[in-house]
């Protein structure tokens, strides 16, 4: 028996069209055959389950084998196969009656076109970017059902005639194009199978060995899991990386279906971002590891897997973004992890806390992008003090409210970025009795404004960008212990002293267990700098060299001392002081810092 035919379509030669068009990646010509084997082997198990496929099963699989002699790949599979009518029907009818489609809409059009396949049924024909003629020789699981074989070169011509198999399922053999002879290469194909099809339902073997998983645990209910079935999942997916902190197993079935697994990693306080870590699949079948529009922009940082037959295997970004259904897995994604938070904070509050320094650049930076994040992370949000207790906003609130309310009215959050830096100035506000907590991660310049704008009559300053006094500002105040000409006479030797343009000079009455020379950033000015290096506004005053005040405390004994000798001696004096503030906050090196320990060698000498 030969039968051959003409593909009834407009054009002359499809293909060219086909492949021009189709792929930006030719690659993924395997991952579609792969897929349709997988597919038809899958419906074979589902009609021996009925009672429609008679005999034996059989040991499923699907088996991709390398000729470089005759340039040949095979795809092969013992699915349910196909009678010559089948072929014409599903190979030549229904695809081509897409493809004619899909060359009348788009022949002349720069849409994109990376969905194509899915759309228009096209999945075989991914083939003949890589294959100059390909065969298909098949015996379907019909019974009565005689082989059949397809052959088409790429032009609008087939033949079918005969086939040679002797049992059901299907080879398809593609005779590899000279352009494509990359694909020869037993690594390359190795290596795209690893991508694609590491998850199939059904084994796929590639020179004798399996090499897929065919029941990942996401398939599986969490009750048949244990921690260490997820953590070796992990592994598997991420085969150097540390243990994941928890994760979240996500099934649903209404209004869409979505399985999957993500993963809380554990991220480096240099905010460390790792996107498109978390891999998407539909049936099992790997699309795409950028998951912007389906993961919301906060949970990029999570690593894992998210499988749903409602997206289509060829998905583009305008489709993602359009999608009814990708809007409410973005959504069910956000409120799961959410509760899952929520869920271990109200569990073991003490684990909860141990990993907070871990989690917490997920959730800040959730409710910085997520006002629904926000309202639910609120309540499980964490201030940690410099006493390393732990407190959610509205604890903290009232915790510090009664000691920390200004003249105003208005709460002040102190807080530091470094407190080895800035320990000074935290026992300052220690000794004053105010709390001071760490904000030390590098989203914390956004999150602090966040809270600012978020928290009624709230405001945050750090505990170095001024004096203690005028962080928090009270009725009592301290009375200078100087006349008006005793501290004209104190600050005008330390402008001599310090003669930096940067430095403005200032006398102050403070506590006399202040330290005597106070150098500061002005709140404003840090968060510019902050946010600067966040790339997140403020660019100009990034670029801006730092203005820094130099408080003087009017009522410390050093700076009387200093009014007591003539000016020279005042000077010398006012330097040490003023190069002792600055060595307290890591602001003296080189030079500067070898003639500080000289010249206080010299005044030890002379005591």
């Amino acid at each position: 028996m030969e039968e051959k035919g003409t593909i009834s379509i407009h054009t002359e030669n499809i293909f060219p069209i086909i492949k021009k068009f189709l792929y930006s990646d030719h690659e993924i010509f395997l991952r579609e055959l792969v897929s349709n084997a997988v597919d038809a082997s899958q419906k074979a198990k589902s009609l021996s389950s009925i009672g429609e496929l008679k005999g034996d099963l059989g040991e499923l699989k699907v088996t991709v084998k390398v000729d470089k002699e005759k340039k040949q790949i095979i795809i092969s599979d013992n699915g349910i196969g196909m009678t010559a009518e089948e072929i014409k029907k599903y190979i030549n009818q229904i695809a081509f009656s897409g493809a004619t489609e899909f060359v009348e809409r788009y022949k002349d059009s720069n849409a994109d076109k990376s969905q194509i396949i899915g759309q228009f049924g096209l999945g075989f024909y991914s083939a003949f970017m890589v294959a100059g003629t390909v065969e298909i020789d098949t015996l379907s699981h019909a019974d009565g059902a005689e082989a059949a074989h397809w052959t088409c070169d790429g032009s609008t011509e087939f033949s079918i005639t005969n086939g040679t198999r002797t049992e059901r399922g299907t080879d398809v053999i593609l005779n590899i194009a000279e352009d494509s002879e990359e694909f020869l290469e037993e690594a390359r194909l190795q290596t795209i199978l690893n991508k694609y099809c590491k998850f199939l339902p059904i084994p796929v073997e590639f020179n004798g060995e399996t090499i897929n998983n065919p029941n990942p645990i996401w398939t599986k209910s969490p009750s048949e899991l244990t921690d260490e079935d997820y953590k070796n999942f992990y592994k598997e997916l991420y085969p150097f990386s540390e243990d994941p902190l928890f994760w979240i197993h996500l099934n649903v079935d209404y209004p869409f279906n979505l399985t999957g697994i993500l993963y809380f990693p554990k991220v480096k306080n240099e905010f460390d971002f790792q996107k498109n870590k978390i891999q998407l699949y539909s049936r099992q079948v790997f699309i795409t590891d950028e998951v912007k529009d389906v993961v919301p922009e906060f949970l990029m940082l999570l690593h894992g897997v998210i499988d749903s037959p409602d997206i289509p295997l060829n998905v583009s970004r305008s489709f993602l973004q359009a999608d009814a259904n990708v809007k409410k897995i973005n959504t069910y994604i956000t409120r799961k992890v959410a509760d899952k938070l929520n869920e271990i904070y109200k569990k073991d509050r003490t684990a909860y806390e141990e990993k907070w320094n871990d989690i917490a650049v997920f959730v800040k930076y959730g409710m910085l992008s997520d006002d629904k994040f926000y309202e639910k992370a609120k309540d499980f949000a964490l201030l940690q003090s410099t006493d390393e207790k732990f407190y959610t906003l509205e604890e903290y609130r009232n915790f510090v409210q009664a000691n920390q309310t200004d003249k105003d009215g208005n709460l002040v959050i102190l807080y530091t970025n470094d407190a080895e830096k800035q320990h000074a100035f935290i026992e300052t506000a220690k000794n004053r009795n105010y709390d001071v907590v760490k904000l030390d991660n590098m989203i914390d310049p956004h999150f602090i404004g966040q809270l600012e704008q978020k928290l009624e009559k709230t405001t945050l300053k750090r505990v170095d960008a001024d004096t203690i006094d005028k962080l928090i500002q009270t009725d009592a105040k301290p009375e200078s212990v100087l006349s008006e000409d005793e501290t004209k006479r104190l600050k005008e030797l330390f402008e001599k002293a310090i003669a930096n343009q940067n430095m403005t000079v200032g006398v102050e009455a403070l506590s006399v267990d202040d330290q005597p020379v106070i150098i500061t950033l002005p709140e404003f000015m840090r968060r510019m700098k902050d946010m600067n290096r966040m790339g997140g506004g403020g660019m100009m005053m990034g670029n801006l060299p730092d203005m820094y005040n130099v408080t003087i405390n009017a009522n410390h004994p050093i700076n009387h001392r200093i009014l007591k000798g003539d000016d020279e001696r005042g000077e010398k004096i006012a330097k040490q002081a003023y190069d002792l503030a600055l060595l307290s906050q890591n602001m003296l090196s080189g030079a500067a810092l070898t003639a500080f320990v000289k010249r206080s060698v010299e005044l030890i000498d002379k005591e």
